[in-house]
């Protein structure tokens, strides 16, 4: 079985810990953006449940575009590593695809 899009980020925030993700969804007609550090998630638009068992994006949620920040992250200085990394091409990369 695949991992999901949100589990294929947060395989990558653990072998990454040096870096943290922000990550720009797209939930129906609503914009969301999710904060990845370390394998955790948390939603910076939105309630994050407390419950690990409850998904924090829901199926039909689209990843639009990754930012890699290097951590600690610092909401009023972030520093870039890269920005606006489209979801198909981050996603090659945390598959090891070229």
């Amino acid at each position: 079985m695949s991992m999901s899009p949100l589990a294929l980020l947060e395989a990558y925030s653990r072998a990454h810990p040096q870096e943290v993700l922000l990550v720009e969804v797209q939930v129906g007609e609503q914009e969301e953006v999710v904060l990845i550090f370390k394998g955790v998630s948390s939603s910076l638009t939105a309630a994050t449940v407390v419950d690990a068992d409850v998904p924090l994006l829901p199926e039909e949620a689209v990843i639009v575009a990754v930012d890699r920040l290097r951590s600690p992250y610092n909401p009023s200085a972030p520093l870039y590593l890269e920005q606006g990394i489209p979801w198909e091409d981050f996603q090659r990369r945390c598959l090891g695809v070229s």
